[in-house]
């Protein structure tokens, strides 16, 4: 029995050892798009939060998958994700090839101006109603 992540650095020791440099590049890879953002585990897994859930991401047994929190995102990039296998609210990128690094760094720009833009529109909500 697998014992429950407390950190994204527990997270990548308790995986095979053939997923934790690719858990660990897809790790660094958000951080270098957003190095402000809280690393946290949410519904189990390593997990991005900056004004607001950004991303998440887990090892399966045969791809990463990534997880934007939202489902707009896979919809956004419909184009780009064409190669890959998606769902409403996750993408899956094969374990037997390179992570898109250029791919994800664009998928976590967008949300993270996604995440701004409703933070911002939400205090002016709340300004308009006081």
């Amino acid at each position: 029995m697998k014992i429950a992540a407390t950190n994204i650095d527990n997270y990548i020791l308790n995986q095979p050892a053939s997923a934790q440099a690719s858990l660990e590049k897809l790790r660094q890879t958000i951080k270098a798009v957003a190095p402000e953002a809280e690393e946290i585990i949410s519904y189990g897994m390593p997990s991005f939060k900056y004004h607001g859930m950004l991303v998440g991401f887990a090892a399966a047994k045969e791809h990463y998958g990534f997880y934007p929190w939202n489902s707009t995102t896979v919809e956004e990039f419909k184009e780009d994700l064409k190669p890959f296998g998606t769902s409403k609210g996750a993408i899956r990128f094969p374990a037997d090839k390179p992570l898109p690094v250029a791919l994800i760094k664009k998928i976590v720009k967008a949300r993270m101006k996604e995440n701004l833009e409703k933070e911002k529109s939400k205090s002016i909500k709340k300004t308009k109603s006081n």
